[in-house]
């Protein structure tokens, strides 16, 4: 009886330890059936860090629209077009603003269209029109995998390049062109020069960016794009009044000098912020932004001075601001002293574009928005291509084919510029239509400053 009794326990407790088994197995078996969906991807991680320095980039680039850019050129300007050029930088600087909240951004950085198509190259859908989805909670990816900033952060980021784009646009136009010529041409201008070219470049279905372009934070979006659209608006405009027979020089490089300090400083929101993240990318944008500006501002004045003229406080503005278009796109892409030969390379091209080529083609470019931005940002898209390999101290892969690269650039250069040329002149047809473009004859004789806006900038 004992016997038979223990067996059975036994055989009882056996089957209790299958069930317990196969019990405990039962998760396992579950997560690989084939029904299952797998589990989500962890959502990436906003990095405080990061999030400061992108907030205090933004706030640098916006330093360098108002005052930076109003200060730089309204020092270039006669007196009495004082007030107007700041009041034209300020006012489509807001206007840009607006613009890429109601569908700038979406244009730029929305959603691809359903379905993709060729459509897609060129520009995003409207589906975050009006920041529709973007909220406190949304998040932009950076350039590490799992680590995002918030989405109203990038939003705001990339709206400050927006407005300082259409801003230098105005430096060929000034002290003749009407204020609301210039808020009509700049409402059209971004929505068909600026929100595609950004696209293009930044956005991961934009041509140039799967071409494999390299356009840190804006060579090709911003200078080449601003300086093109500039020579095409003043030719289409005219020249002032007197040009080039009346000297016309700055009323105050004082005013031009603190600008081009505000411009410098802001910039390091501009090139080192545009790595999205606080890391050794952005301290490499840091540096080149330090070298390559000190450059540019040296050599001006080390051509001026070979050409047989003295070092002046103009040229020393000019080619620092030279010297930084020119790292814009290299700022991430080159090693410090790629950055200083760019720097230098392009403030002795820009001084000869502006001193030389302007005169001899007879264009009035009033502040030479296309001899610094234009042909600076050519060189610096185009050179990057060559500071960006290894062997020059770029941070290039060590297969880095240069030529093949280089033909990459060259190709988004040329591209920027058609578009640029074409979308403005569409841009300046549509503005002169709804205003007149021009201000009367007696207006510019007077200054704008009072026919436009009825003030004196100096009593």
């Amino acid at each position: 009886m004992m016997g038979g009794a223990m067996k059975q326990a036994i055989k009882y407790a056996g089957v209790a330890g299958l069930c317990a088994v196969a019990f405990a197995a039962l998760p396992a078996w579950a997560q690989t059936a084939p029904l299952q969906a797998p589990p989500a991807a962890p959502a990436g991680v906003v990095n405080k860090g990061d999030t400061a320095w992108m907030m205090t980039s933004t706030v640098l680039v916006m330093m360098m629209i108002l005052p930076g850019l109003a200060l730089f050129y309204g020092g270039l300007t006669r007196a009495k077009n004082m007030l107007s050029t700041m009041t034209q930088i300020g006012a489509v600087a807001c206007l840009a603003m607006l613009i890429w909240v109601m569908y700038g951004y979406s244009m730029a950085f929305g959603p691809d269209f359903a379905g993709g198509g060729v459509l897609t190259n060129f520009i995003a859908s409207f589906d975050k029109a009006f920041l529709k989805g973007v909220t406190a909670a949304s998040q932009s990816a950076t350039f590490t995998a799992g680590v995002e900033i918030p989405e109203y952060v990038f939003v705001c980021f990339q709206m400050t390049f927006a407005a300082i784009t259409v801003a230098l646009v105005l430096g060929s136009v000034v002290e003749r062109m009407k204020f609301s010529a210039v808020m009509a041409f700049g409402a059209v201008w971004l929505t068909i020069v600026y929100f595609p070219i950004a696209h293009m470049v930044w956005a991961s279905s934009g041509l140039f960016f799967k071409a494999g372009a390299l356009d840190f934070a804006g060579g090709t979006v911003v200078h080449i794009n601003a300086g093109v659209s500039a020579l095409v608006a003043s030719l289409m405009l005219g020249k002032r009044m007197g040009y080039p027979t009346t000297p016309m020089p700055p009323h105050s490089l004082t005013l031009t000098g603190v600008g081009t300090g505000l411009l410098w400083v802001g910039w390091f929101g501009f090139n080192a912020g545009s790595a999205l993240e606080a890391n050794g990318s952005a301290g490499l944008a840091m540096i080149n932004t330090f070298v390559a500006t000190a450059s540019g501002g040296l050599f001006w004045m080390l051509v001026e001075r070979v050409r047989g003229h003295k070092g002046s406080a103009l040229g020393f503005c000019s080619g620092i601001v030279a010297g930084l278009v020119a790292v814009t796109p290299a700022a991430g892409n080159s090693g410090p002293f790629g950055a200083i030969v760019l720097g230098a390379v392009a403030s002795v091209v820009c001084f000869f574009a502006v001193s030389v080529l302007k005169p001899k083609l007879g264009y009035d470019d009033a502040l030479d928005a296309f001899g610094v931005h234009g042909i600076g940002g050519m060189i610096g898209a185009i050179g990057t291509g060559i500071v960006y390999a290894p062997s020059l101290g770029g941070p290039g892969a060590a297969d880095y084919a240069m030529g093949a690269k280089l033909l990459v650039q060259v190709e988004a250069v040329a591209t920027t510029i058609i578009w640029a040329a074409i979308g403005t002149v569409i841009a300046i047809t549509i503005a002169k239509a709804l205003t007149g473009l021009r201000v009367a004859p007696e207006v510019e004789q007077e200054g704008l400053d009072l026919g436009e806006h009825g003030e004196r900038a100096y009593n």
